[in-house]
């Protein structure tokens, strides 16, 4: 008996036919999926490292070279760490130091403790709160050069609004003991919304689960925001302090137009000392070296900061 042999159908040629179809489909939207990540950083990496990287490289060498500006370009001797000894046995340096970590402890403490009440009180239902929560983005957004000439004008000695309402003559941007505070204080008085802002949208994105729950329980205000909500709105808080910290320790517009780092140098910071270094006094290798140990005392502090912080969520 004869097998008979059965020729495939039109239907299953067309069946298998869409099924590779679809494979190759699927492999090659994978494959897009695969390349989008790619694609789209690399760029972004490369301009990042033209920008940046090659400013960054070329300053760093420069911390390490004895060059000047009538020099060609790669001209420099290296000189090793004869840079970074020349700051720190300056005397004028090491008060910058000193004065950059003070000055940026106070005002990031200041600017956290005001921001957090702001958000708190903007939080809650007061009435006006929009319109609260509209005004506060104002000093944010005003040009620090312009906060800085406005703020001048009205700490004038002689005719600065702040004097007319204390009644007094104060010299507050002339008087060494006063000329940081005041600084400090505009300082504050334009970061502070950021802040708030930063914690407002995290206090409105907590679970409100926790919070009834300690409410249940027979919580007051002050153990619900001390045990619940403040644990509960530390990222925010973390992310906050990072870059403040960041912004404050190379703060310079506003010290740089209000008092050029003085009187008799109470308000040079490093930032300050840097920049005189670089465009005064033309020592480019010096100021490279100063900028750099700026730059490691910010991660350090970062790296620290985070890893405290993280230690006492596993706790």
């Amino acid at each position: 008996m004869v097998a008979q042999q059965f020729e495939p159908t039109g239907g299953y040629v067309d069946m298998v036919g869409e099924d590779a179809m679809s494979e190759r489909r699927n492999a090659w939207i994978k494959f897009q999926d695969r390349m989008f990540v790619p694609l789209t950083t690399v760029p972004t990496i490369i301009a990042s490292l033209l920008v940046f990287g090659i400013p960054l490289t070329f300053s760093l060498l420069l911390s390490f070279q004895g060059w000047t500006i009538d020099s060609a370009l790669l001209a420099g001797r290296f000189v090793g760490l004869a840079n970074y000894e020349d700051l720190f046995t300056d005397t004028l340096f090491r008060s910058s130091l000193l004065l950059t970590i003070g000055y940026t402890l106070s005002t990031v403490t200041l600017e956290l403790l005001c921001g957090l009440g702001v958000a708190l009180l903007l939080n809650s239902r007061v009435p006006f709160v929009r319109i609260f929560r509209t005004a506060l983005i104002i000093p944010m957004m005003i040009t620090p050069i312009v906060a800085a000439l406005t703020w001048k004008l009205l700490l004038d000695p002689s005719y600065g609004l702040v004097n007319a309402i204390l009644g007094t003559k104060t010299v507050w941007l002339g008087d060494p003991n006063l000329a940081l505070i005041a600084v400090g204080i505009v300082n504050i008085w334009q970061n502070t919304p950021f802040v708030a802002i930063l914690l407002l949208a995290g206090l409105q994105s907590l679970p409100s689960e926790p919070v009834e729950a300690a409410a249940v329980d027979g919580a007051n205000s002050w153990q619900t925001f001390r045990h619940v909500t403040l644990p509960l709105l530390m990222p925010y808080v973390v992310v906050a302090v990072l870059l403040r910290t960041i912004f404050e320790f190379r703060s310079f517009e506003n010290i740089w137009v209000m008092t050029g780092g003085g009187p008799a140098n109470a308000t040079k910071l490093l930032s300050v000392y840097t920049f005189e270094a670089s465009f005064l006094s033309f020592d480019l290798t010096l100021a490279a070296a100063s900028s750099w140990v700026m730059l490691f005392i910010v991660l350090i502090f970062c790296v620290f900061f985070i890893l405290a912080t993280e230690r006492k969520e596993i706790q």
